[in-house]
């Protein structure tokens, strides 16, 4: 034990020095720093983000939801806004004032304490079970209704394909795609409610299937069926929500959770090697990944890292801070705010006083014409109320956030179960989440958040959860004939 204590320790610093020292060493040796208290406070951001992501990347478990939020945190309210204050160049016009730019910055650290608070406090009571999300992760996923989300998801490809623009539209680019579905910006909501009402479906019906539980002896016609509508489901999949015509955000959402809820992901060893890959390509590749936009396809300007973070629109959430910083010094407040994604499906026309995205009412304020723009969950949630507000969504978040990973970690049996599923993919698209702005992604978010619930039944009660695992093989299976749970 100790001896795995040591290279613990070893591995830490290790990565600290690389995360800490080395990154934004290398980010600022590029730059013509200029010192200021908002540079300060960002440097402390960087090591507080920054050793987080160390010590998740060396755990001695898995944690894919504290992964996900680190590794957002460190690279686009981290080492982004580091570059951009030390070079006082922003990828946007509008210019906030020393002032905004501190208070952006202290925002965004008081946002990782309370999420550090929150997933400490989880830790230290981890004994003190949480019923209501052990129930939900421990839900198995059911044949039957798994085999007819299949069904349906075949029905709305047959149907709302066309309506796409058809497979040339979806294999062009996300602009030949909302062209192809007619209209103006009136109906941006609709069409996109048509995307996402077939993306999300079929990622969850394939994820599903894949890790559907099968008797070792029996079940000739449920495993004939998989093996039929596998392939199907597949080739759907890459129409659907390929990187070409679907955000990068999404599709890597969907090809992570696959990578991450496979079994070999849950083995520590593997996922550091894993998501140590993917930190180096979200700072390398991310930024050249919007190849497919457009229609007309840009030459590829390869540039430093440090370019790619003061003049690349992907990195627009700490400035769409200090313009939501100013915002509220003009209007104040509006608890009424948080309304908005939560009744996201109710039409203006019932309700004309709906608040606006957060993103559009930031880039209006700033006078840009190009409205999709990002609304980071720290600008959104002191919209509602100020510090108290961001300060109550990151403790709930970073609890809830280390629950997950806990409960996944240690339920019995885990294969098969609504863990092993959820929790990659609320990981990952936690990212999407972070981003912003919440009106923009409520819809594809209650549908990744619902659905599986629909494909999963209450798993059969047990003794409380130990750490002594259940073979896989001997419990929790479900058979063609029933509705799921054990035969």
């Amino acid at each position: 034990m100790q001896a795995g204590q040591v290279r613990s320790g070893a591995a830490v610093s290790s990565w600290a020095v690389v995360l800490i020292g080395l990154l934004p060493g290398l980010i600022l040796k590029e730059l013509d720093v200029r010192l200021g208290a908002a540079l300060a406070v960002q440097c402390v951001v960087v090591a507080h983000a920054g050793g987080a992501l160390a010590r998740v990347l060396t755990a001695t478990t898995v944690r894919l939801v504290a992964f996900g939020f680190w590794l957002f945190a460190y690279v686009w309210l981290g080492l982004a806004p580091l570059a951009m204050l030390a070079t006082d160049q922003y990828p946007l016009g509008y210019r906030a004032g020393e002032s905004a730019a501190f208070t952006a910055a202290v925002l965004i650290e008081v946002g990782l304490l309370a999420y550090t608070a929150g997933a400490t406090l989880a830790a230290r009571h981890a004994k003190d079970r949480s019923v209501v999300l052990e129930a939900v992760l421990s839900r198995r996923i059911a044949p039957l209704p798994v085999i007819l989300l299949c069904g349906l998801v075949f029905v709305l490809a047959i149907a709302l394909i066309p309506q796409q623009g058809g497979l040339t539209a979806l294999f062009t680019s996300r602009q030949a795609v909302r062209e192809a579905g007619g209209g103006g910006s009136a109906d941006s909501v609709s069409r996109a409610l048509v995307a996402w009402s077939l993306a999300v479906p079929a990622f969850w019906a394939l994820l599903a299937l894949v890790h559907l539980p099968l008797l070792r002896d029996g079940d000739r016609l449920l495993r004939g069926v998989r093996w039929m509508l596998l392939p199907l489901l597949l080739a759907l999949n890459v129409v659907v929500n390929n990187p070409i015509s679907k955000p990068r955000f999404w599709a890597g959402t969907v090809l992570l959770t696959l990578l991450f809820a496979s079994s070999r992901m849950c083995r520590p060893r593997a996922f550091r090697i894993t998501a140590a890959a993917l930190v180096a390509t979200v700072l390398l590749v991310f930024p050249y990944s919007d190849y497919f936009r457009y229609d007309e396809r840009r030459a590829v300007n390869v540039v430093s890292v440090a370019e790619q973070f003061t003049s690349n629109m992907d990195y627009d959430g700490f400035q769409q801070m200090q313009t939501g910083i100013d915002y509220a010094e003009d209007s104040g407040f509006s608890p009424s705010r948080f309304l908005g994604p939560v009744l996201f499906v109710v039409p203006r026309s019932a309700w004309p006083d709906k608040p606006q995205d957060s993103g559009v009412q930031l880039a209006q304020f700033a006078g840009y014409r190009f409205h999709n723009l990002s609304a980071p969950l720290w600008i959104e949630s002191y919209l509602w109320a100020g510090f108290p507000s961001v300060i109550a969504v990151f403790l709930l978040l970073g609890a809830v956030g280390r629950r997950m990973d806990d409960i996944r970690s240690r339920l019995p049996g885990g294969y098969g179960t609504l863990a092993v599923l959820l929790v990659p993919a609320f990981a990952i698209y936690q990212m999407v989440l972070l981003r912003g702005s919440l009106m923009g992604i409520a819809g594809p978010l209650f549908l990744l958040m619902t659905i599986p619930f629909f494909i999963t039944t209450r798993a059969a009660r047990t003794p409380r959860f130990s750490s002594a695992a259940v073979p896989a093989g001997t419990a929790g299976h479900a058979t063609i004939s029933g509705t799921g749970g054990h035969p």
